[in-house]
């Protein structure tokens, strides 16, 4: 039969739309810069994935944009998350890169005020979600964690909200583990250092994706004492070199499961987002090119260089992942709050 002229005009719309939008995101971000504004010192963890990332992101992007990484250290990396919510333009030309502490900060922290809200943002996806680590170095003399358990062991830390400083509070509230913390460190960089001259013992809280691209040749040469693994699941890696999973030393239930709220950022560990506001079509665009940043075998051959770990996870289920951790239960929340404060 034939078509009505207005059903005609319908589906000639439809099908425009269709083959227009990539055209428009070429259109847009041909001859753009896209900031990444990292909310850690450079030469760190998080800076050296976001450094990767950046190498690769503009040839996903329609219209291959220019990517500049830019360091924003301060409040817990929450400055820079701070930056793309309220200072940034809402244009799809910046994109935050914060750990995971600063998002989970927010519902942990004592003062109602916060500089970021980690739930106006929208999540790109996370590059990897992983193990972190406890810690000490040759010269120390607790060298398992069954040593911990018995003698003063002594962490480092930077600052609230950072995670070798929340961390070592937790392991220390939540086992047995004679543990005391010296914060006021730049960074995990900064806390080797300190291992290495012989301040501290070690650090709890350290991303083993970190470690291995921070201090390949200590792992390499039996430098560090790995003396726990923490994570939602096993790593089979750290398993094969005998770091055994801290659950096993939770003094009881309560204890397992302040650590569990802890635990969940460990699912979003090198997250990068835009602000709400963003356009969605843009929101699309780049979160289309960061799941195939992920996959782009130049990339991954990169990671693999530069000895850093990619397990992602896509900006949607990154999202869902946080609104259900803001809706954990008050009174678990409160006993959190208590274990990784000093």
């Amino acid at each position: 039969m034939p078509m009505r002229p207005a059903l005609r005009l319908c589906v000639i719309a439809a099908a425009t739309g269709i083959t227009a939008a990539p055209a428009l995101a070429a259109d847009y971000y041909a001859g753009k810069t896209i900031d990444v504004v990292v909310g850690n010192y450079p030469g760190g963890g998080y800076d050296i994935y976001a450094r990767t990332v950046a190498r690769h992101l503009g040839r996903n992007i329609p219209g291959n944009p220019a990517i500049v990484v830019k360091n924003l250290p301060g409040a817990g990396s929450a400055k820079a998350g701070h930056h793309i919510t309220t200072v940034a333009l809402k244009d799809g030309l910046s994109i935050g890169a914060v750990t995971p502490g600063a998002i989970i900060g927010p519902l942990l922290d004592e003062k109602p005020e916060t500089i970021f809200d980690p739930l106006r943002v929208i999540y790109l996806g996370t590059a990897n979600a992983g193990a972190r680590i406890c810690v000490t170095f040759e010269k120390s003399k607790t060298r398992t964690f069954e040593q911990a358990l018995t003698q003063k062991t002594v962490m480092g830390g930077v600052a609230a909200g950072d995670a070798v400083q929340d961390y070592a509070y937790l392991v220390k509230r939540t086992t047995d583990a004679q543990i005391e913390v010296v914060s006021g460190y730049k960074g995990t960089l900064d806390v080797a250092l300190a291992m290495e001259r012989g301040e501290i013992d070690g650090a709890c809280g350290w991303d083993w994706s970190s470690a291995k691209s921070q201090k390949p040749d200590w792992i390499r040469d039996g430098k560090l004492n790995l003396i726990a693994q923490i994570g939602p699941a096993e790593s089979a890696e750290l398993t094969a070199k005998g770091a055994p999973q801290i659950w096993k030393y939770m003094k009881n239930d309560t204890a397992r499961r302040i650590a569990e709220t802890m635990v969940v950022q460990q699912g979003f560990t090198r997250p990068y987002f835009v602000a709400q506001g963003t356009p969605a079509e843009l929101v699309t665009t780049l979160r289309t090119a960061f799941d195939s940043t992920m996959r782009d075998p130049q990339f991954l051959a990169d990671a693999e260089k530069m000895r850093i770990d990619v397990s992602s996870v896509p900006g949607a289920a990154v999202q869902d992942m946080i609104q259900k951790l803001y809706a954990t239960p008050k009174d678990i929340v409160e006993l959190t709050k208590k274990a990784i404060r000093p």
